[in-house]
């Protein structure tokens, strides 16, 4: 039997089907979703290590180098980068398009444990990674800012509380914070009256360490019984520290206050943020690889950071946009 007989036979039935299929094609291209740029999510890893104080120089010569010669023994890197600013170093871990990003993850983590005997010892935690693309554009931006509270308390209640909060929700990659840092408690040494009372700038160091020691101070034994001594809270706050003892010296104290001027203030003095003519901290949200659209972010996931951020600091408030 040939097939192309009834169609000869009924040219017009035959017409008028290729001209339905025609605008049926038409009507279907017009309908086809077609993206100029394709949302293809390569697996990418960015690994963040800070060391307060440090000189872009020598986090890129301390920090950087280390990681980046065991970063890039990892398979199925196809570009490494790295930059590092004053006290932190990001580098950018980029995948092939078939690696699984648990297993990368994994493979980074390894490397970040058999690199951290290399690593500064004052640094105060080992490097983290999140499975994150930094070439997409973050999803949102959050300005926290208070009337009362400094910036670096701000900072502190929007790492601690904020920041864990809105990183559960699914598809969030990472929250990173910029406009302030962490309160801390600076020291300026005075060299005329260092050399006035022969103080050494380690003397001076050591004797800080020693404030806020993390074990027990001694033990008191009277009998079969045994007291263990330990202090009551750590040092915080600049006034805490001023009359603290460097030496005795002809039968008098030398108080940190003689030899320094100490003043409440933060890690990064250079880091400040500003939204709508207030200071403000600043939060800036990217999605994860393993997803490009976060999960729809309703008030519920708000509520609950509001709600764990005035029981904390009741001042703090995020700035309408």
């Amino acid at each position: 039997m040939n097939i192309a007989r009834p169609f000869i036979r009924r040219p017009v039935g035959t017409s008028l089907m290729a001209l339905a299929l025609l605008l049926i094609g038409g009507l279907a291209w017009r309908l086809l979703p077609v993206s100029p740029l394709p949302q293809v999510d390569f697996p990418s890893i960015v690994v963040n290590a800070s060391l307060p104080g440090s000189s872009p120089e020598s986090m890129a010569a301390t920090v950087a180098t280390p990681l980046e010669r065991a970063l890039g023994s990892i398979d199925g890197i196809t570009a490494l980068t790295s930059s590092s600013a004053q006290g932190t170093t990001r580098i950018n871990l980029q995948f092939e398009l078939g690696r699984d990003i648990h297993d990368a993850a994994r493979d980074v983590q390894a490397a970040i444990n058999a690199v951290r005997n290399q690593l500064p010892s004052g640094m105060p935690n080992l490097p983290t990674y999140r499975k994150i693309n930094p070439s997409q554009a973050p999803i949102m931006a959050l300005a926290v800012s208070s009337p009362n509270l400094s910036p670096g308390q701000i900072y502190d209640v929007a790492s601690t509380i904020l920041a864990q909060k809105i990183a559960q929700i699914t598809g969030v990659g990472e929250v990173s914070l910029g406009g302030a840092s962490l309160p801390a408690v600076r020291v300026q040494l005075n060299p005329g009256m260092l050399a006035h009372y022969g103080i050494a700038l380690d003397e001076v160091r050591t004797a800080i360490a020693q404030t806020n020691p993390m074990r027990p101070l001694g033990l008191v034994e009277e009998g079969d019984r045994r007291w263990q001594i330990t202090i009551s809270e750590p040092l915080r706050q600049a006034a805490e520290y001023a009359p603290l003892i460097i030496r005795w010296q002809d039968g008098a104290a030398v108080r940190l206050q003689d030899v320094a001027s100490v003043t409440d203030s933060v890690e990064n003095r250079y880091r400040s943020g500003f939204h709508n003519d207030q200071t403000a901290v600043i939060m800036t949200i990217r999605s994860s690889t393993e997803g490009r659209r976060a999960a729809p972010t309703s008030s519920r996931p708000s509520t609950r950071s509001t709600r764990s951020c005035r029981n904390c600091a009741p001042c703090c408030r995020p700035m309408p946009r």
